[in-house]
């Protein structure tokens, strides 16, 4: 019989490994990354209203400051996935074939489904930087939310007809069967997840900080689940994102972009789900749930009361309005999500 504990050695050693893979392969290419932004002008456009004038004099000095970064993330990821199954599936090369993590079963759809909104992700902040699109601002919202609840659709189907997968955990009362019901679900924590991870992404590091802590969490839940291979994968997007929050922590080198904000927001919530823990996500991405929050009463309040709720929306502004430096923000954000996600894994190992 196999060494239960030496199994459990390679497996740590082959997520180990990626995750400092990750993290070297992003922090070398981000000179190159950054340089190309720079060279080409590829700069944050601060949106100038009359609707939101707080806002655009507190960030007039992020103004041409370059996006995309999130590039250096899913770029990452999709290069260590394609070479290690390369190595392994084409060359047959005996000693690389262990750090090879695509599968089936735990990471084509989620990596699929990742790149897939990344693209979209990036055509929009790239339609930004141009000034071109709807009204000068990218992709419109509607259209937007078309194309994601496509990539949603999309891993719906893979879901429930592919890997007939339509259980999810109710913690204290074990898994449940939502059948068809899982579509519906599934797609709409997808979508709002995704937005509520571009609704944080306004300071520098605060969504950065804040996702690698909630891929952490889930990498945990993956790896006591003994989903191997999708821990690998996380440990990627982790190892990439702490090199990328190395260059975007204030004051920031470059953004995420839409291209970051958007993919990672797809990818957590499928993890959530692959993991049977999405009714976790509210714990875990705490600080996207109440950034999101804000953002919809102060829509709200405008709508019926014809006023603000906050001096400037989402959660973050307004805390930065009030004069909290940008910094603090990011770093009690930070606390609150470790503290949360914490709360998160303990609710499932108990629950």
């Amino acid at each position: 019989m196999p060494d239960k504990r030496a199994m459990s050695q390679s497996e740590l050693a082959k997520i180990f490994i990626l995750a400092v893979l990750g993290f070297i392969f992003a922090l070398l290419n981000t000179p190159i990354l950054t340089n190309f932004l720079f060279r080409n002008k590829i700069g944050k456009q601060i949106r100038k209203s009359k609707d939101t004038p707080l806002y655009s004099k507190m960030h007039a000095g992020k103004e041409g400051t370059p996006t995309m970064g999130g590039i250096l993330v899913w770029g990452t990821t999709l290069f260590l996935i394609a070479f290690f199954w390369f190595t392994d599936r084409v060359l047959r090369i005996e000693a690389l074939s262990f750090l090879n993590f695509l599968t089936r079963k735990e990471t084509l759809l989620p990596l699929g489904a990742f790149i897939g909104a990344s693209v979209v992700g990036l055509v929009d902040d790239w339609l930004d930087v141009r000034q071109s699109g709807h009204n000068g601002r990218g992709l419109s919202f509607r259209f937007k939310i078309w194309l994601y609840a496509l990539v949603a659709c999309i891993g719906a189907w893979w879901f429930v007809f592919k890997i007939d997968f339509t259980l999810m955990h109710i913690p204290f009362f074990g898994d449940f069967d939502f059948g068809l019901w899982f579509i519906p679900i599934f797609i709409l924590i997808v979508i709002g997840t995704s937005f509520a991870v571009n609704q944080t992404d306004g300071l520098d590091g605060l969504a950065g900080g804040v996702l690698m802590i909630a891929f952490f969490s889930y990498g945990v839940i993956a790896y006591a689940q003994g989903r191997t291979n999708l821990t690998a994968l996380i440990a990627v997007v982790c190892g990439s994102l702490l090199a990328f929050l190395w260059f975007n922590v204030h004051p920031a080198r470059f953004f995420m972009g839409d291209t970051g904000s958007m993919g990672m927001g797809v990818l957590l919530a499928i993890i959530a789900f692959l993991t049977k823990s999405a009714l976790l996500l509210p714990l875990i991405g705490f600080v996207f749930v109440i950034d999101t929050a804000a953002g919809l009463l102060q829509q709200f309040y405008k709508r019926v009361y014809k006023r603000k709720l906050f001096l400037s929306s989402p959660l973050h502004h307004h805390l930065e309005a009030i004069g909290w430096p940008e910094t603090k923000i990011t770093m009690r954000f930070w606390i609150i999500s470790a503290v949360m996600g914490i709360i998160g894994m303990i609710i499932y190992f108990i629950g």
